[in-house]
């Protein structure tokens, strides 16, 4: 029987750790370039337990429509890895401990919002409901188009819908919002 002393236990220790982080810390290297900027930056990748990549996602939607592509992006980290992996799993679990997820949002003003229409100056009576039946919801509903009419008159027409629009959105998307969503 023969006994090791303890620094060569600790090396071996040591080199077996190496080993099995050596894929990953590959892994993490590659992982933007694989996945691509804006997915890597909804993503982080975790761990590797038995050929098995688990990944944290920013929310559940990211999990969900990446796990519908884990055998493409199987293939494309198995190319960049010298051990190939069998799966990969999606989940929001590990994200809250992310340092990315820690930074501060940046504050968005209104006015830098595209949808922004600069200072509508409305009186508190323009925007009160008929007040002569308050029960009348055809009266309610007369009284919201007219203000809503008055707002929107000499806006910029979307060139797809004809319906009066901010200019900013117009800038942005070349349509309104709702015509741009129904482009996604």
């Amino acid at each position: 029987m023969s006994f090791k002393s303890v620094n060569d236990i600790l090396d071996v220790l040591e080199k077996q750790a190496q080993w099995q982080e050596q894929p990953f810390q590959r892994l993490l290297q590659s992982w933007a370039e694989v996945v691509g900027v804006v997915v890597a930056a909804h993503t982080r990748p975790l761990s590797i337990q038995r050929d098995v990549l688990r990944v944290a996602t920013s929310s559940a939607a990211w999990a969900q429509n990446l796990t519908f592509k884990r055998q493409t992006l199987l293939l494309k980290l198995n190319e960049k890895l010298a051990t190939s992996l069998m799966d990969i799993r999606f989940s929001t679990a590990g994200w809250q401990y992310s340092p990315a997820a820690q930074k501060p949002q940046a504050e968005v003003l209104p006015r830098e919002h595209p949808s922004y229409l600069g200072d509508l100056s409305t009186s508190s009576q323009e925007l009160a409901p008929n007040t002569a039946n308050p029960n009348n919801p055809n009266a309610a509903f007369g009284h919201w188009a007219r203000v809503m009419q008055e707002r929107s008159h000499g806006l910029p027409l979307c060139p797809q819908c004809q319906c009066p629009s901010p200019p900013g959105e117009l800038q942005r998307w070349h349509v309104c919002s709702f015509c741009a969503a129904k482009q996604l």
